[in-house]
């Protein structure tokens, strides 16, 4: 499985990924291009930036919110 598939799948399960779960779980340095291929690939990921409490720097964090080629379901 790449890291590709298997940031896909850490999203579509948990909704939310930050560099640091990316390196721990997936030993994924990159996260920014994992998602950059992604997006490319039609998912929908939007960045948050978050602050880290200990020493105020920022981080990203991923939230997923679909699949561009998914068919919307009707409310």
């Amino acid at each position: 499985m790449t890291q590709n598939e298997m940031i896909l799948n850490h999203l579509q399960q948990w909704g939310k990924i930050n560099p640091l779960q990316a390196l721990k779980d997936y030993g994924c340095f990159r996260l920014s291009d994992r998602i950059f291929n992604l997006r490319k690939e039609g998912y929908i990921i939007v960045t948050e930036r978050k602050k880290n409490g200990v020493k105020g720097n920022t981080f990203a964090e991923y939230h997923y919110k679909g699949n561009i080629n998914q068919p919307k379901t009707p409310k």
